[in-house]
């Protein structure tokens, strides 16, 4: 996963990712790599993406990463996944 100051070079929690549009406390994925199961789109915020005027990011800061592969690993630390736009199913989110 490479080296990240203060987290190991290994996975120590892993938990299955449901997309969502709801930008919030609650849905913040906290930094984690993804695995993803079934090919697909993914559609993501990066790891302290802040809004234009500062606060929780918005959809417009989101990418979208093409075709990901069946059983790869994106390499970006993440902290929203979107529903709208994400077609790769079967993730994981991995840290």
């Amino acid at each position: 996963m490479g080296t990240f100051i203060n987290q190991p070079e290994f996975a120590t929690t892993v938990a299955v990712v449901t997309p969502s549009d709801t930008i919030s406390a609650a849905t913040k994925l906290g930094g984690v790599a993804l695995y993803c199961g079934t090919a697909g789109d993914i559609k993501v915020i990066i790891q302290n993406k802040t809004a234009a005027g500062g606060g929780l990011p918005t959809a417009t800061e989101a990418v979208t990463f093409k075709n990901v592969g069946n059983g790869c690993f994106l390499p970006v630390i993440c902290d929203y996944v979107l529903a709208t736009g994400t077609g790769a199913t079967n993730l994981l989110s991995v840290k």
